[in-house]
């Protein structure tokens, strides 16, 4: 009796080089067609703006463009009347600025259209059209992205902890607010249920922090002495090349929060931490903060941490915009009044 065929061939390794080959050329073949396609878009767009404002062309032209273009060329998508003008408007949105007409060449048309019929201003444009780049969001991704208004968010939060991030750069990943909508808990739930529907939760959670973010466990042990402590969560940030404590506390933030992730910290960088990794950060999760209180917490510690507050709703875009401006109008007042004192800001 022959024997079995073995189904793994010897020469697998080799296939998965050929494998890696078709991939990335696969990648390399979408990238040149959706960029053409995206400048196919644009020169339609800038065509179309150009004979409405010359006043050849109205609504009824558009639609009998339409119409030709779907005898012209039988089965083609995308040319519906209403698609045409979104050409138009996407030109327009971006035909004088110039860094954001490169980018949206590197994103597809269903994302650009929501970016474009989103963001407000060009630094939302940007802000979105970048994380899309950078981190490959699907439409669904970016909708949800949106809809939590992660754009106010993050910029409330980098306005909040400015000076705090400069003496500590490791903590740029991270933010002084999340929105764990996706956890589905009820409004009074323990640490436990927060961690297990974290775990449950996993890629909306990494997709809320970033997707740099990879977890290396929960409730991670370390021992330190005689000792063995847990720590919630453990991550890694590839960007950043550290490790990632995160803390989840189901009340207010206190002050004796910090003093234990601080020792989680000194653990990590002393016993698990490796040579060519950068310090490992830390942060606490928790159900609400008093920002004089952190203030205070954090004003002598050496220890780079962050301590954020989670909402298991999604936020009132509206009351972020207006935090965002008062945030705004502050920064402003502050620099009009230094330059008021000295002219050259000093």
């Amino acid at each position: 009796m022959p024997p079995k065929k073995s189904l793994v061939s010897p020469n697998v390794s080799d296939f998965e080089e050929i494998a890696a080959i078709i991939e990335n050329t696969r990648k390399k073949v979408f990238r040149i067609a959706n960029h053409e396609l995206i400048d196919m878009y644009w020169k339609i767009g800038s065509y179309v703006s150009q004979k409405v404002k010359s006043g050849k062309w109205g609504k009824s032209v558009v639609e009998d463009f339409a119409v030709y273009i779907k005898t012209r060329f039988v089965g083609i998508q995308g040319f519906s009347q209403q698609n045409i003008w979104r050409m138009k408007q996407f030109y327009e949105t971006y035909a004088q600025k110039t860094k954001l007409a490169q980018l949206v060449r590197e994103l597809g048309w269903t994302n650009n259209l929501l970016i474009m019929m989103a963001a407000k201003t060009d630094e939302e444009r940007e802000f979105y059209l970048m994380a899309s780049i950078k981190n490959s969001y699907s439409k669904r991704e970016l909708e949800r992205q949106i809809d939590s208004s992660l754009f106010e968010r993050m910029m409330i939060s980098k306005r909040n902890n400015r000076s705090f991030f400069k003496r500590n750069s490791g903590l740029s990943a991270l933010r002084d607010s999340y929105v764990l909508e996706f956890l589905d808990i009820p409004q009074h739930h323990q640490e436990k249920e927060l961690r297990k529907a974290i775990i449950d939760n996993l890629c909306n959670f990494i997709l809320e922090f970033g997707k740099d973010f990879t977890l290396v466990g929960e409730e991670y042990k370390v021992q330190v002495g005689h000792s063995d402590f847990s720590i919630d969560l453990l991550f890694f940030n590839r960007e950043l090349s550290c490790l990632v404590a995160v803390e989840l506390k189901t009340t207010h933030f206190k002050p004796e929060h910090l003093g234990q992730l601080e020792f989680y910290l000194e653990a990590l960088d002393r016993n698990v931490k490796k040579k060519n990794e950068n310090p490992s950060v830390g942060l606490i999760l928790c159900t609400g903060k008093d920002d004089e209180v952190v203030k205070y917490a954090l004003s002598r510690s050496l220890s780079p941490a962050l301590i954020a507050a989670y909402q298991t709703h999604l936020p009132k875009k509206e009351f972020l915009e207006n935090k965002l401006r008062e945030l705004r109008e502050l920064a402003e007042a502050g620099a009009g009044a230094l330059s008021d004192h000295d002219p050259n800001g000093k």
